[in-house]
């Protein structure tokens, strides 16, 4: 199969590199797409104030077989020029393997994430991969979840998703052999504590921090327990935000009925 691969850490890091290697070894036809440096939690960003660049990639660490391109926007436009300009006859979109867990809340900010809901938007199957390391001071085993990447890859082949579904995958650091086996699960609540932090600079002048450290409430079910207790999550995701019963409530409420002349 070709897939379009992207990522929001940026076209050489490691994660997207062993994706493209993993599903070329398996003889499928990775082209990637992604961008030229890192664009970690710009969520679902297009580009419409400037021009947008492709730059194709000779060398580097992609074999020799995969077709690679630098783009100097946000993980959405990647998707974007990689669907309606590079291959627009490919229909699986894979975005990662991206440098630590989009789980719970963290959807709503994810690079990762979002790259595949533009891949829905455009209509094709989609993917997003996560690996539960910490960005430093660990070793990141991203093959694991390259092998997964490529079962999974084979498995959708006779298992299409439903419409407007994709599938955030969000894959344990441990080696394969280590892991206790795949389990759908929903999405569940991360917060951040501390999750601003006002400093000052060397002049006395104050500035802000956005970081935060996570806090996970491990209920049997959710992405961020699966993950934490070596499984592979599949967390099916919607791109349709609607509250449905809210529809009905809010019109049995009499909002529609409001007069506004008066």
């Amino acid at each position: 199969m070709r897939v379009l691969v992207t990522n929001d850490d940026g076209i050489y890091a490691p994660g997207i590199v062993i994706l493209a290697k993993f599903l070329a070894e398996a003889g499928h036809e990775p082209v990637v797409v992604a961008p030229d440096r890192e664009r970690s939690s710009v969520g679902h960003a297009i580009t419409l104030t400037r021009p947008l660049r492709l730059q194709p990639l000779s060398g580097g660490p992609y074999p020799d077989v995969v077709k690679a391109y630098a783009c100097d926007g946000t993980p959405s436009d990647c998707v974007v020029l990689g669907l309606d300009e590079v291959a627009p006859e490919i229909a699986i979109v894979f975005s990662g393997v991206n440098r630590g867990p989009n789980v719970g809340d963290d959807l709503t900010y994810s690079g990762t994430v979002s790259a595949a809901m533009e891949g829905l938007v455009f209509g094709r199957t989609s993917v997003a991969f996560s690996l539960n390391c910490k960005p430093d001071g660990e070793e990141q085993l991203y093959e694991t979840a390259g092998a997964f990447a490529v079962h999974l890859l084979e498995w959708l082949g006779t298992h299409p998703l439903p419409q407007g579904v994709l599938l955030n995958v969000n894959v344990p650091n441990l080696p394969l052999s280590l892991i206790k086996g795949v389990q759908v699960t929903r999405k569940g609540t991360r917060a951040y504590e501390g999750k601003v932090n006002r400093l000052q600079d060397p002049h006395g002048r104050t500035y802000y921090w956005v970081a935060g450290r996570p806090e996970d409430e491990m209920v049997e079910g959710t992405d961020v327990w699966a993950v934490a207790h070596g499984y592979i999550s599949v967390t099916p995701v919607h791109l349709d935000m609607t509250h449905y019963p809210s529809v009905e409530a809010l019109c049995g409420q009499g909002l529609t009925e409001l007069d506004l002349e008066n």
